[in-house]
């Protein structure tokens, strides 16, 4: 659709593209061990003082319980208006491994039509996206907004999980737009409708006092690494599906379906590989647990020596789809772990974090004003997926404010690469996505 609004952001994407690479600059990566925290403040200030100039007039930054600081702003709307509260989150992720960047990680580089950059898409890409639909509407915008943008949403340290609670009253919404999602595909509009929790834990194996020679001792000897093998194997069947003893791995999805070719691309697996499990694509990534070996702690192959392992251990990452309790989860996975030991070993299950799964309710009005922004700003129907990751701000709104809509959605699509080098952004969706913002405020307060 081509119409007054879809000029003004056009207009506006040279400021966009502006303030994105305004922000990509800072490092705000926020874990003080790699970078000064100093940096998520200057993002914190930058991200203030750009709404300050949209009306945002009591805007301040609120000390959170991990050290973070929250943006919090208001800006009124007519009388009797709902009110929406705008999600974003300004920290990022470490670069990781600057060698694999073909352009430096905290510089927005264009390259091939897309933005390249740390936090171009995740979360960024999401404030350029808030800032470009609230220039567009300028002082025309029929709801109360709130805004909140978090400092630590990528180290999981909990800072607005703590907060929101506590200052109910202040962030009270009838829509809330968790902006850190995204869409199926370049062009392909979605709105996430659920989201997978966590149950993490770390297994250690135990069979001997000390490492002993292989030599010497190898064969009827009990080796721990072998034996943390055979566990680990039992994680899931010759298909791939987690088999977990008490968890359910048949739930269907009934959203959105994912091409199996595509996902194929998406996930860059290599020729001859083959797609995992027994339902569709969509199913395994959204519906059924999943279980990923994160880390082995043992002997490096350059260095080790003819020795039988006495120890070792591995870190585990379960993903638990909705309605599944992550408590009971983990649970599941710490006795399937301890009733897998072969041969007698001693086997020790420390649990760790553990995050509830979500599910959106889609059928109120804010919705229907989605889909219909949507619609119109990408001239295609919006679908629904599901995400494999995890916010836990989600279910802390859906607790605090039970009556609120919850909508995720986002800039982000496949090719982004979030979380890895090379991070991207297609600046169309930014433009697209700033217009299905614009359109849905306006559609949600005429109703």
């Amino acid at each position: 659709m081509t119409d007054a609004l879809t000029e003004s952001i056009d207009a506006l994407m040279p400021r966009a593209k502006a303030d994105l690479a305004e922000l990509v600059a800072i490092p705000s990566v926020a874990d003080p061990r790699q970078y000064p925290i100093e940096n998520c403040h200057r993002a914190a200030a930058w991200v203030a003082d750009a709404f300050r100039e949209l009306g945002f007039d009591d805007i301040e930054l609120a000390d959170t319980v991990d050290g973070s600081k929250a943006v919090i702003g208001h800006r009124p709307g007519p009388e009797g208006a709902p009110t929406v509260l705008l999600y974003c989150h300004y920290d990022v992720q470490p670069p990781l491994n600057d060698a694999a960047w073909t352009s430096p990680p905290f510089e927005l580089t264009e390259r091939d039509g897309r933005w390249y950059g740390r936090g171009a898409a995740d979360c960024k890409g999401n404030i350029a996206m808030h800032l470009t639909a609230l220039r567009a509407l300028g002082s025309d915008i029929p709801v109360h907004l709130t805004l909140i943008a978090e400092g630590s949403e990528e180290q999981g340290t909990g800072g607005l999980e703590d907060y929101v609670p506590k200052h109910a009253e202040q962030l009270r919404a009838d829509a809330i737009l968790v902006c850190d999602t995204g869409n199926a595909a370049v062009g392909r509009p979605a709105a996430t409708i659920t989201l997978r929790g966590i149950a993490n834990v770390v297994v250690t194996v135990t069979a001997l006092e000390s490492a002993m020679h292989s030599g010497m001792f190898a064969g009827p000897a009990p080796d721990a690494l072998a034996a943390l093998v055979q566990i680990l194997a039992t994680l899931r069947d010759a298909q791939g599906n987690t088999t977990i003893d008490g968890l359910d791995n048949k739930q269907t999805w009934k959203g959105a379906p994912y091409d199996p070719e595509q996902f194929r691309a998406d996930a860059t697996m290599i020729e001859g590989t083959r797609l995992l499990g027994t339902g569709s694509i969509a199913e395994m990534l959204w519906a059924r647990p999943a279980v990923t070996i994160l880390g082995i702690d043992a002997p490096p192959v350059v260095g080790s020596s003819a020795a039988i392992q006495n120890t070792a251990a591995a870190r585990l990452n379960l993903r638990v789809p909705p309605g599944t309790d992550p408590h009971k989860a983990q649970d599941a996975l710490i006795a399937h772990l301890k009733n897998a030991a072969p041969w007698g070993v001693r086997v020790e299950v420390e649990p760790e974090a553990t995050g509830s799964p979500f599910q959106a309710t889609t059928t109120g009005p804010a919705y229907a004003a989605l889909a219909e922004a949507m619609e119109q700003s990408y001239g295609t129907a919006m679908t629904t997926l599901g995400q494999g990751g995890s916010i836990p701000l989600c279910n802390v709104f859906a607790d605090t404010f039970p009556q609120a809509e919850i909508v995720l959605i986002g800039v982000e699509e496949p090719q982004c690469l979030i979380h890895a080098p090379n991070e991207s952004v297609d600046p169309a969706e930014i433009a697209r996505m700033a217009q299905a913002e614009a359109r849905f405020l306006r559609l949600y307060g005429a109703k």
